[in-house]
């Protein structure tokens, strides 16, 4: 493969919307998600109420990358082989000497290849983007709660997270009015959303001049993503897209068959008609990447149009667009903002300084004091040796299924698109694929254990 990877050699560029195209302000964000699921449990199911006090201090529990065994109440960071590097029972971190008897350096018990994993699963639940981590942090309570009042060792919570996710971010419940999180997003827009800066919108109409197609696929549904798009884009966004596929439910729009997932017209956001193939550019709902590419060729007239897919989950996103549907990927990868100087990734505009008081979120694209890196920790070595840093399972999967991986669009949107950037292989360095910069704890060794 080559070595360099250019927007100018694609012929269809697709975006993920949440967390890619639309950046959301994450400290307020990451409140308002955590209180749609906190109110949820408390008033619904008999929560404890201390679940709704949360302090600045314990939204540093969050990092992305964490695995939840649903079974102990166990949280863990893995290694890319598949050990774990540190865990918690709820918040409350295990001492190494309680990690080295409960998990002993060998491989997590539902590890497998980074194909036949799961992110999600009765057993399991990995926090693999922005929308998830607030959830990390409630769970991570329930399970400390559960166990100081009642003395529980097994956990069945995750029933009523289903259920509150359910209450909160049903398809219908943006037209409804219903739970909390919606109806504050429609109040109040520019609390929780960045809209897009000049220099992104004026990216996207370079590559429609340029005669890419341009592709929104979100699981989203379509009146939310339209109150994101007219935010953030303006009124006529949908100039700039060829097609527009909310609800896409990734990543079975990548892994199901067009029988399992057809795309649905729409009209007034309700779905209308199952469709037996699609023929034309338009605003479809859900859908599968196989149709969606018999399409894609009639448009481009070519047999294999390059398609390149930028998004910020690794699971929903990057994975699948690469393994199923071997598209090119650009991860949006938040902690790649400010890593280098401790700045504030922006300054606020004077407007909204002071706007927003009370105890704040961190931010989540931070480093945890808790967790440590999302890139790497160490392993402790026997006696007498030194420890030796190793990746973590979540940056091995960034090497290995993005083609590049990058801040935010704004980063790479005033480039020419024949820009040439260096794409992850593994024939040379494991870094080469981060741009603007790699991860400065990741460039300051490059002699890491790898498995």
């Amino acid at each position: 493969m080559a070595r360099h990877f250019s927007l100018a050699a694609c012929d269809v560029v697709g975006f993920d919307l949440d967390h890619t195209l639309c950046r959301y302000n994450l400290p307020e964000s990451a409140v308002l998600i955590y209180n749609s699921f906190a109110q949820f449990l408390v008033k619904e199911k008999g929560y404890d109420k201390e679940l709704l006090t949360v302090t600045p201090e314990d939204w540093d529990f969050c990092c992305k990358g964490l695995a939840l065994d649903l079974e102990d109440g166990n949280f863990l960071k893995l290694a890319d082989n598949g050990t774990v590097l540190r865990a918690s029972h709820g918040t409350k971190m295990m001492a190494p000497e309680a990690l080295a008897e409960e998990y002993g350096g060998k491989e997590w018990k539902h590890f497998l290849s980074d194909t036949g994993m799961a992110c999600r699963s009765g057993k399991y639940y990995f926090y693999d983007n922005y929308f998830d981590l607030p959830g990390a942090l409630l769970c991570a309570r329930v399970v400390d709660s559960l166990t100081k009042n009642n003395g529980q060792k097994t956990f069945d919570f995750w029933k009523d997270i289903v259920a509150g996710i359910q209450h909160n971010y049903k398809m219908s419940a943006f037209k409804e009015n219903c739970g909390i999180y919606f109806p504050e997003i429609k109040r109040d827009p520019g609390r929780y959303l960045h809209t897009c800066p000049e220099s992104v919108k004026k990216w996207l109409r370079q590559l429609k001049n340029a005669g890419k197609i341009l592709l929104l696929i979100t699981s989203s549904h379509s009146d939310y993503c339209r109150l994101l798009c007219e935010y953030i884009l303006g009124n006529d966004f949908t100039d700039l897209f060829d097609i527009v596929i909310t609800n896409a439910l990734k990543p079975g729009f990548f892994s199901h068959l067009p029988s399992q997932r057809p795309f649905w017209t729409l009209e007034n956001d309700e779905e209308q008609e199952a469709l037996p193939a699609l023929d034309k550019p338009g605003w479809y709902s859900q859908g599968n990447a196989v149709h969606l590419h018999e399409l894609l060729k009639k448009m481009t007239g070519k047999s294999e149009p390059k398609v390149v897919y930028f998004g910020d989950s690794m699971h929903s996103d990057i994975f699948p667009a690469r393994h199923y549907s071997n598209w090119e990927t650009v991860l949006i990868l938040e902690e790649l903002r400010g890593d280098r100087d401790g700045k504030p990734e922006e300054s606020e505009p004077l407007e909204k300084k002071g706007k927003y008081e009370g105890p704040k979120a961190k931010p989540l694209n931070t480093l945890s004091k808790k967790w440590g890196s999302f890139f790497l920790d160490s392993v402790s070595g026997l006696e007498n040796t030194e420890d030796s840093l190793v990746y973590t399972w979540s940056c091995k999967r960034i090497s290995t299924y993005s083609t590049i991986a990058i801040p935010s669009i704004e980063a790479i949107a005033e480039l020419p698109l024949d820009y040439k950037f260096s794409r992850f292989s593994s024939s040379h360095s494991k870094t080469a694929g981060y741009y603007p910069n790699p991860p400065s704890i990741l460039s300051s060794d490059e002699t890491l254990t790898t498995t």
